[in-house]
């Protein structure tokens, strides 16, 4: 019963939230933007974080709103994939 009525006044589940899951194949990561308050304000945002990756070099992308709890970590990267790194380190050039 409590079930009910937590999804008529719109408390499903507390735990989750809504998130967007962006998914590129170079470099080979997901990355978790949010949470947002609902699904339409996390598609809303889904072309301001695109464009962001793909001006970063982000090839492939493959994007979707979800619903559930918050991500461990808000970017994975698979180094097994493609064995580069999301991100080249800045060396200074001092000894």
């Amino acid at each position: 019963m409590k079930n009910f009525f937590s999804r008529l006044f719109g408390r499903a589940d507390s735990s989750k939230e809504w998130w967007l899951e962006v998914k590129t194949e170079g470099p080979a990561c997901t990355y978790y933007f949010g949470p947002f308050a609902n699904a339409e304000e996390a598609a809303a945002a889904k072309s301001g974080y695109t464009e962001d990756l793909e001006k970063e070099g982000a090839q492939g992308l493959k994007s979707q709103v979800l619903h559930c709890e918050r991500p461990s970590q808000l970017t994975i990267y698979d180094e097994s994939i493609d064995g580069r790194s999301p991100m080249s380190p800045a060396f200074s050039g001092q000894p």
